[in-house]
């Protein structure tokens, strides 16, 4: 029997599309992932797995600087607060908290900004925090330079690979197939694309991509235009350590990026860096430029060694959102892309809203209008800070 929808990439947002359509009634559903590590069934370490979801650091926050982000957030924490009894998974939700940092009076007017947008949206929990108000939330921080910042105590943690190991058993459970380690490609058909699998050709009713960083690499052999960017970024791991609580809250440097939580006894450090190679493999030449502004910035870290580190893959659209509905080119495909850094925490709410626009036309749960695919041909891209 042939598949009445196929998916192409089983990472956190693919696996909850399946959840998803099978749970709103759809039949035939088949999963496709080329990365044979990503089965969780598979004995390899999680850092063998390609997909952004593993590498993550597990972030979750509301705090956006644009009205759709904090809907889309707001969307999937409705959604996580429920995970286990919908999935028999938990998705490891804390709210500790995000604590963004403005270090002049411009970075503070932009959190300010955001957090008008945040009200818009109906979000009345942020706030605008002093340098005082800082140092309560997080008393490990220098202050040097601080102006101010801003604050959620909904934003914290979540465990991507639980959360992706809960939607495929969720599926499965609903009576999705998946299947690993196939070599997938999109060809052109009638009615738009059809997907071969290990040369075997499909015929579906819809073809869904969330092949993530690798989107637009998988469009190119249908010679479609997808604009979506790998773009690499890279986690620090100190030592196993206790300087730094378990409940810090994820505090990140509005200016340049820096960041820092606490993951299972070991603090993560982070800051975007401009790599030459867009790939998996580890560079050390960010090293020196991170660990200057972690000495400064978390004094508390100047004795404490980094022993591990690792790369993994944005998948970045040219205004920073989520590319959501029919591809323009062709009818049949539809995409779920460039989340840009924020794919897993948007997981429950892209995979719920693709299949009402799958299922029924159109995405009722929330207006997603300015996250179609086609916005950039037409000059629309969003406008506003996005507090990357």
């Amino acid at each position: 029997m042939q598949p009445e929808f196929v998916i192409v990439g089983a990472g956190i947002i693919g696996s909850s599309i399946a959840y998803h359509l099978a749970k709103r009634g759809a039949k035939n559903i088949l999963v496709l992932e080329r990365d044979a590590a990503s089965d969780p069934r598979a004995t390899a370490p999680d850092l063998n797995v390609r997909a952004s979801y593993a590498r993550a650091t597990g972030g979750f926050r509301v705090q956006y600087g644009t009205l759709v982000n904090v809907r889309l957030s707001m969307m999937a924490r409705s959604e996580l607060l429920e995970f286990e009894s919908l999935t028999g998974m938990d998705a490891g939700y804390e709210p500790c908290g995000y604590l963004f940092l403005a270090q002049d009076a411009t970075q503070l007017e932009q959190l300010q900004q955001a957090l008008a947008v945040q009200r818009s949206a109906g979000l009345e929990v942020s706030s605008i925090v002093t340098p005082q108000e800082i140092h309560a939330l997080n008393p490990y921080l220098s202050l040097e330079g601080i102006a101010g910042g801003s604050y959620c105590p909904w934003d914290g943690f979540v465990r991507p690979l639980a959360m992706r190991r809960g939607y495929q058993q969720a599926a499965e459970a609903l009576g999705v197939q998946f299947k690993f380690g196939c070599d997938v490609t999109l060809e052109r058909s009638a009615n738009g694309v059809q997907v071969a699998c290990d040369g075997s050709r499909l015929s579906s009713n819809a073809v869904l991509n969330a092949a993530g960083a690798w989107a637009a690499e998988l469009m190119r052999g249908a010679k479609l235009e997808l604009p979506v960017t790998p773009v690499k970024r890279q986690i620090a791991a100190t030592v196993p350590t206790q300087v730094l609580p378990s409940d810090m809250p994820m505090s990140i440097f509005a200016g340049d990026g820096f960041h820092l939580r606490v993951r299972d006894g070991r603090v993560l450090l982070l800051m975007p860096f401009d790599f030459a190679a867009q790939n998996l493999t580890y560079d050390p030449a960010w090293l020196p430029a991170l660990l200057s502004r972690t000495h400064a910035r978390v004094p508390a870290l100047r004795d404490v060694p980094i022993e591990t580190g690792w790369a993994g893959l944005y998948e970045v659209s040219p205004d920073g959102h989520a590319l959501l509905g029919a591809h323009w080119d062709a009818p049949n495909l539809f995409l779920a892309n460039g989340s840009s850094g924020h794919g897993v925490m948007h997981s429950p709410a892209l995979g719920k809203l693709l299949s009402e626009i799958v299922l029924d036309g159109r995405a009722h749960s929330l207006d997603v209008h300015s996250l179609r695919p086609e916005r950039f041909l037409e000059g629309q891209p969003i406008v506003g800070n996005s507090l990357l």
